[in-house]
């Protein structure tokens, strides 16, 4: 079976990032990561938004409609 076929393992990525030493990455390498894990929470949150939006949707068209 390739491993493009198999299920991808879901983990808590972030702690494994906040484990990694930093102390072999050049100043060039740090920003180009800020920028990249400023780019991954702007996505992130631009989903959760979009999920609190579709709940709220229905949310309110499974609302009971009261008399």
């Amino acid at each position: 079976m390739d491993d493009d076929d198999r299920p991808r393992p879901r983990g808590d990525s972030a702690s494994r990032l906040a484990g990694e030493s930093l102390d072999s990455y050049s100043q060039e390498e740090l920003d180009l990561r800020v920028e990249l894990l400023e780019a991954e929470i702007a996505r992130v949150a631009a989903h959760k938004d979009r999920a609190a939006a579709h709940r709220l949707a229905a949310d309110a068209f499974f609302k009971p409609k009261v008399p």
